[in-house]
């Protein structure tokens, strides 16, 4: 059974820093492209940041030079470091794993294993 568990989220003032982990079980990492997704209320799901088992990477516009994502595919964990944190980065997080294009990996759609989500909310 395949499980992505996302932990360290929560509420930041504006300009804060939060670190999300997600810890996979039931499949290798490695063997797939891993994404983290956002979806804020009454708003479309957005990938926000994605890294290739070759290792391509993607970031959105609106966070690029502020998140990073890595991954430690002999921890089987997957992490998205988020700096200056701003309220517009106020959403539930989902990290997921697939197997898309490598040029589609910013496809949140494309991928098939999806984590809980972890909320994280952001104070002006």
């Amino acid at each position: 059974q395949v499980q992505l568990v996302e932990s360290g989220g929560g509420s930041v003032q504006a300009g804060g820093s939060l670190r999300l982990s997600c810890v996979v079980s039931g499949l290798a990492i490695r063997n797939y492209h891993m994404g983290w997704v956002r979806q804020a209320p009454g708003k479309e799901r957005e990938t926000v940041a994605a890294i290739g088992r070759n290792p391509s990477s993607y970031y959105s516009d609106f966070v690029k030079g502020r998140f990073t994502a890595s991954r430690d595919n002999a921890k089987s964990t997957f992490y998205l470091q988020m700096n200056n944190l701003q309220p517009e980065d106020t959403a539930v997080y989902y990290c997921a794993a697939g197997t898309p294009p490598s040029s589609l990996i910013s496809r949140a759609d494309l991928y098939g294993y999806w984590g809980q989500g972890t909320q994280v909310t952001v104070s002006s």
